[in-house]
């Protein structure tokens, strides 16, 4: 039998309720860690990976340490970069990017809403 295939991606986008401040940086923060939970749970419910998608963490800017979001030109704001990964069966649909944009749309009410988080409805990125 065939291995599942794993197909890695990141999500970026933009929360436009969650003002960027030093206690984002630190993964022991009590802001960190409720925002990461919300993180996870958005992921894992991506039906386009029907073994589900996993979440692994947030991107720094230099993309080699994994750490919370960046701070945006708007300083209300705060970027997302999440590193997360797809495990298919061999017989599951091939992952389709733009298949799991059009589900992360309609997950967020139109990239508007992530959980009580709001976000900037142009700012929803998949690259992978």
């Amino acid at each position: 039998p065939l291995a599942p295939a794993v197909k890695n991606f990141t999500l970026n986008f933009t929360i436009t309720n969650l003002q960027f401040t030093a206690d984002l940086e630190k993964p022991s923060s009590r802001r960190f860690k409720s925002t990461e939970k919300v993180m996870y749970h958005y992921v894992s419910l991506a039906k386009q990976c029907p073994a589900g998608a996993q979440f692994y963490g947030f991107l720094s800017n230099d993309q080699t340490n994994a750490s919370f979001p960046r701070s945006t030109k708007n300083r209300g704001d705060t970027g997302v970069d999440a590193m997360c990964s797809c495990r298919n069966e061999p017989t599951d649909p091939k992952f389709n990017r733009t298949t799991l944009y059009r589900e992360l749309s309609e997950m967020t009410n139109g990239i508007t809403k992530l959980g009580h988080y709001s976000l900037n409805s142009q700012s929803l990125y998949v690259n992978g």
